[in-house]
């Protein structure tokens, strides 16, 4: 009906399946995918679930460090306000990681 896949594909998405599965719950890891530079398998309610999230191109401010410049103090409380809404839907959003991971 549909008409027969390459192998190439199949085998690509048998193996995304089977990381999936294997990856641990709730532990974000850095796994550059498309536009997308981290990942997370989201396990919670009974779902399992993976997110990708920020954007591979940008750079972040990073931890919050001791002797830290202003631009990146700003830097973060921009990203921090800018993305509060979706920072608040809790762990099945990617804002969430974003902010926990790389801001």
């Amino acid at each position: 009906m549909w008409g027969s896949f390459p192998e190439d594909l199949l085998a690509e998405f048998y193996t995304a399946y089977a990381e999936k599965a294997n990856m641990p719950c709730n532990k974000p890891k850095m796994e550059r995918h498309g536009d997308k530079k981290a990942v997370v398998k989201y396990c919670g309610g009974g779902k399992e679930k993976l997110i990708r999230f920020g954007d591979a191109n940008m750079t972040t401010a990073g931890a919050p460090k001791e002797n830290e410049s202003d631009e990146k103090k700003a830097r973060r409380a921009n990203f921090k306000s800018r993305h509060q809404k979706n920072i608040a839907r809790g762990p099945q959003s990617g804002a969430y990681w974003a902010n926990k991971f790389l801001w």
